[in-house]
């Protein structure tokens, strides 16, 4: 099975093909495409591509299925006798998608024209 090893919001995630993913937060709309060009690693019909330190022309392409918040996460500060409490709340802002397809496209070589 294809897969590719891509990093966005400073994480790294394995997708496939029909794949649905939660990642931080990217600009776009429900329904939007978007491409991933940060490949680190692609294999595609049992040929494994490792890029230095990312694949060149491999794209994955995805779509914005929709735009949220995760659950809420609970930060407590607490001073030992002297009644000093600061809890605070906060909810990171996701985006869930879907993984349309990877592929790589072929470098063209240059002719040396002299």
């Amino acid at each position: 099975m294809d897969y590719a090893i891509i990093k966005t919001g400073g994480k790294q995630y394995r997708v496939r093909e029909g794949d649905s993913l939660t990642v931080e937060k990217l600009e776009g709309n429900s329904g939007d495409s978007v491409l991933f060009e940060d490949v680190l690693m692609t294999s595609l019909k049992g040929k494994i591509s490792v890029g230095e330190p990312v694949v060149t022309g491999a794209v994955v392409k995805a779509k914005i299925e929709d735009q949220a918040k995760a659950k809420k996460v609970i930060s407590l500060r607490y001073k030992n006798k002297t009644r000093h409490r600061v809890k605070t709340g906060h909810r990171q802002h996701i985006t869930n998608v879907v993984i349309e397809s990877i592929s790589i496209k072929k470098a063209r070589s240059k002719s040396s024209g002299t």
